[in-house]
C-alpha cells in the first residue's frame, strides 16, 4: 500500500538519525562492546545455546551489535535493517572487530528479495514487530529463510506495553491491544537518550500475541513455546525499578513487559 511506503520512509529517516545518537549512548555502550562485552541478554543466549558453526539471520539488526555478538560466539551471521546509517556502522564495526558477518540494507518484509540463503536460525529482538503493518508476510519470509528443522526465536516487548502513551507525565492507557489503525508519535529524544535534541517521528502498529502466533504457524512454523515476563532487560519505559538480577520491573508488576517465542520450521 502506498501509504505504508510513506510510513516506512519516515521511519527510515528517524532510524538513520537514531544511529548516531545511539552509538554515542550509555545504553549501547559501544566502547565496552568493542572491548568484548556481549550485547546479548540472558533470555536469548539461553534459548539458542551453542551457536558455533550455525548460520544465523538477524532481522532488524539496528547497527549490528547483537549480530556481531552472535558472530563472536561462532555463528555465521547476516544482519538486515531498514537504516542505511545502521548498516553502514554495522559494516564498520564488523571490519574493525575482524569478524565475518554480512549486512544488508532493506525493509525486513523484503528480506527474501535481497537474501537468498537459508539459515539454521532466524533471530529478532526488542522493538521489532511494531514497525510492521502486517505480520503475515513477515511470517512467510521467516519460513522462507529458515532451513527445515531450523529455529526462529524472538524476544519482544509485550503488546500490553504498547497500549500506553508514554509521552505524558504518567503513562495513559490509549491504544487498542489489537489496533489496525496506524499510530503516529512525534517527540524529542530517543529511548537510548531522552536528552537528545533529535525529533523522533514514528509510525507503528499494535499486534496481539494471537496474531503473532498465527502469522508464524500459518507460514509453517511449529511454536515450541511462548513465555511472558514481568521484567525487562532494558530501562526504556518510565519509572521502572531495577531488581536484584539487574532487570527492570514496574512498581506494581500488574502486567508482563516482554515475551519470548521459539519456533521450529517443520
Amino acid at each position: 500500500m502506498s501509504e505504508n511506503k510513506n510510513y516506512f520512509k519516515v521511519n527510515k529517516a528517524t532510524w538513520n538519525a537514531k544511529v548516531k545518537v545511539h552509538a554515542a549512548s550509555k545504553m549501547y555502550n559501544l566502547d565496552a562492546f568493542k572491548k568484548g562485552k556481549s550485547s546479548l541478554m540472558p533470555y536469548e543466549q539461553e534459548a539458542l545455546g551453542d551457536v558455533n558453526g550455525k548460520s544465523l539471520l538477524h532481522l532488524q539488526c539496528h547497527f549490528g551489535q547483537d549480530t556481531l555478538s552472535w558472530s563472536r560466539l561462532g555463528a555465521k551471521c547476516t544482519g538486515v535493517d531498514l537504516s542505511d546509517e545502521g548498516i553502514k556502522l554495522a559494516k564498520q564495526l564488523n571490519k574493525e572487530l575482524n569478524l565475518d558477518a554480512e549486512f544488508v540494507c532493506c525493509n525486513v518484509l523484503d528480506t527474501s528479495q535481497f537474501v537468498k540463503e537459508t539459515f539454521d536460525i532466524v533471530f529478532t529482538s526488542y522493538g521489532v514487530i511494531g514497525w510492521l503493518p502486517n505480520l503475515k508476510p513477515w511470517g512467510k519470509m521467516i519460513a522462507e529463510r529458515l532451513n527445515k528443522g531450523g529455529t526462529f526465536f524472538m524476544a519482544e516487548f509485550h503488546p500490553i506495553v504498547w497500549m500506553f502513551d508514554y509521552l505524558e507525565d504518567k503513562p495513559v492507557l490509549k491504544y487498542e491491544y489489537m489496533q489496525d489503525d496506524v499510530i503516529y508519535e512525534e517527540y524529542e529524544g530517543t529511548y537510548a537518550n531522552e536528552n537528545s535534541k533529535m525529533i523522533s517521528k514514528e509510525y507503528g502498529w499494535n499486534h496481539g500475541l494471537g496474531y503473532v502466533i498465527s502469522a508464524l504457524t500459518e507460514a509453517g512454523l511449529h511454536i515450541d513455546y511462548l513465555k511472558e515476563y514481568d521484567e525487562s532487560p532494558y530501562n526504556v519505559l518510565p519509572d521502572l525499578i531495577k531488581n536484584e538480577s539487574g532487570m527492570y520491573v514496574t512498581k506494581d508488576k500488574l502486567y508482563p513487559l516482554i515475551f519470548t517465542l521459539k519456533a521450529t520450521k517443520v
